[in-house]
């Protein structure tokens, strides 16, 4: 076990794990015992069909709630904290007031889909290519660049600000981080902005060229830092007293990658979300997809970078939400699996979870979900177990894009998040993946992962291989489901996909 090389008052760690509908706030001690963790949900603001937003004011708000239930549960003074880790939704993009750190926008989260058509006027002027080269990324709404070039244009005053340097960019990492630090660091690492079109991914450097492109001054962007090193000190917070390290900042799904210890060359772990991420781990070298995954930056440590490949499906957990919210089949989302389970199958009912397009490997911002295979037989329980299979079957489009740029199969696939406890959905996944499936014994492995750098950086552990001890295998899932039969449920899979 990693254990804490000396005790002192300040001996746990905080973990701020900032998501897409809420915040968590984990409490570990240096052995990476669970203390305590607070959650607060948020708002989502949806102005149009396909935008998504956040308004920053709550997320911050929600960041404190989550972060005093969590000292209150632990029945805890928060002076005890050696350190804060901080990981989050990556792509969602912020721009603030240098001086006063108040928004000029609603922050314009990473499912929003309103710089479409600007992606597709650069494809077709022919910068798919070039930018693919130097950011591993693809042209498409998803990613910060073209979220920051709506704000500059639409936004009243809002360029001619930033040409003075009056304003800040960030990802939710940047944006926290300035809040924490009383508006003193202006900084991010390696994985978050190598999510925003913007950074030469082999270099580790804001590229002039791209910013150009995307007509973004360089003086909006923060500063590029290692993961693993101190970023500043809390400071006039209110919930939290001055002079606490923050530390281990990553995006979330790298954090996930990071927590479930996935350190060795074609490791690979998938995060059930909101959406649904799967990162497998290429070692210092970065490989350039060619089957439509991306290629990103997993984290640095120290001066050495390391790489992933990257599949994003954009509706995964959310699928479920819309069963409760928006036909309310459910009126929680715990009750889908018994739900599911109702039924022996699909009926060859099949739901694609496309509402807010298919990201990964196929990239169309375009599509929409659909149901098909309904006949008068079916129930509210077909398309429960059709919305779990669908989370399934994304997955399974991911990680065989990812073998073919690999060039070898994946046999052990880490799982976490919400979703992953949920057995009747990973059954599905290891049948059609026809690899094992592995859920660790703590799931919340994004804040984890956060709060294991943090611990790094303040020296709380001394070695990666110290933490990957830690690891702990709660439940694997074996292929049960015969190959012929997987393969039908793939076939139809694959025509509903060209439907949608």
């Amino acid at each position: 076990m990693a254990s804490l090389k000396k005790k002192s008052a300040r001996d746990l760690i905080l973990a701020i794990d900032q998501g897409t509908t809420g915040s968590k706030a984990v409490l570990l001690n240096g052995k990476l015992k669970l203390i305590a963790e607070g959650y607060q949900e948020f708002p989502q603001i949806y102005p149009k069909p396909g935008w998504v937003e956040h308004d920053p004011s709550e997320i911050w708000k929600s960041v404190g709630s989550a972060v005093k239930k969590a000292l209150r549960k632990a029945k805890i003074k928060a002076t005890q904290i050696a350190c804060i880790g901080i990981t989050n939704q990556r792509e969602t993009t912020l721009l603030w007031d240098r001086k006063t750190s108040e928004p000029i926008y609603n922050a314009i989260v990473w499912q929003d889909r309103r710089t479409a058509d600007l992606c597709r006027d650069l494809k077709e002027a022919g910068e798919q290519r070039a930018v693919k080269r130097k950011t591993g990324l693809l042209l498409d709404p998803y990613f910060s660049a073209t979220k920051i070039a709506w704000m500059l244009k639409k936004v009243t005053g809002a360029r001619a600000k930033a040409n003075k340097g009056q304003l800040c960019f960030g990802t939710v990492d940047s944006y926290l981080l300035y809040r924490l630090t009383g508006g003193v660091t202006h900084a991010t690492d390696i994985s978050n902005a190598s999510r925003t079109l913007l950074l030469n991914l082999k270099k580790g450097v804001w590229d002039s060229s791209l910013l150009k492109l995307f007509k973004v001054p360089e003086s909006l962007l923060p500063e590029v830092q290692p993961n693993d090193g101190v970023f500043g000190r809390t400071q006039g917070v209110g919930f939290l007293p001055d002079g606490i390290p923050i530390a281990g900042l990553i995006g979330d799904q790298q954090s996930a990658l990071f927590g479930q210890a996935c350190f060795k060359t074609g490791s690979a772990k998938c995060t059930y979300g909101t959406g649904s991420f799967l990162l497998l781990n290429t070692g210092t070298q970065p490989i350039f997809s060619k089957s439509g995954t991306l290629t990103t930056a997993a984290w640095q440590l120290g001066k050495k970078t390391h790489y992933a490949l990257e599949g994003s499906a954009f509706i995964a957990g959310a699928i479920v939400q819309w069963l409760r919210d928006g036909l309310g089949i459910i009126k929680d989302s715990s009750e889908v699996e018994a739900l599911a389970r109702s039924v022996p199958d699909s009926g060859e009912v099949t739901l694609v979870p496309a509402l807010t397009g298919l990201g990964a490997p196929h990239w169309k911002p375009e599509a929409r979900g659909i149901i098909t295979g309904l006949t008068r037989g079916s129930t509210h329980a077909h398309i429960a177990r059709a919305a779990l299979e669908g989370i399934a079957f994304q997955n399974a489009d991911l990680l065989r894009a990812m073998e073919n740029d690999l060039g070898k199969k994946v046999r052990v696939l880490k799982v976490d998040g919400g979703a992953s406890n949920n057995n009747l959905l990973m059954q599905f996944q290891a049948d059609l993946l026809r690899s094992q499936v592995v859920r660790p014994q703590i799931t919340s492995t994004t804040a984890l992962g956060a709060g294991l750098l943090a611990g790094l950086a303040s020296k709380m552990f001394s070695s990666l291989k110290d933490i990957e001890k830690t690891w702990k295998e709660e439940k694997t899932f074996k292929p049960e489901m015969p190959l012929k039969e997987s393969k039908v449920h793939l076939s139809r899979w694959e025509d509903a996909v060209r439907k949608a």
